[in-house]
């Protein structure tokens, strides 16, 4: 049982891992893009913001799995959420302004 909680805590920071690479170089090229030429790229700014959300709530979420009865560690991983929670409001706000601004 011991080892199977170990296989599945490996298995998900992995996870994790891809996803951080993988989030982090599609930021890196929608940031260049977005920067290079801002008024035909404007749609990869909320695109930008779905992104670090999603990160912000994976984090989150994995920090507050992980952290079951340290209340300090708990209290972080409910703080990425909300940052994360944040993040894409601020996606849904700027993409409403896109659209209709």
């Amino acid at each position: 049982m011991l080892q199977e909680k170990k296989r599945k805590g490996r298995a998900s920071g992995m996870a994790l891992d891809v996803l951080h690479i993988a989030v982090g170089i599609l930021i890196v090229i929608f940031a260049v893009l977005a920067f290079l030429n801002p008024e035909e790229n404007r749609i990869l700014f909320p695109a930008i913001f779905l992104l670090a959300s999603v990160l912000n709530l994976a984090n989150g979420y994995d920090c507050f799995q992980r952290n079951r009865g340290k209340r300090k560690k708990r209290a972080a991983g409910t703080a990425l959420m909300a940052v994360g929670v944040a993040l894409f409001l601020l996606c849904v706000l700027s993409s409403l302004t896109i659209w209709w601004g």
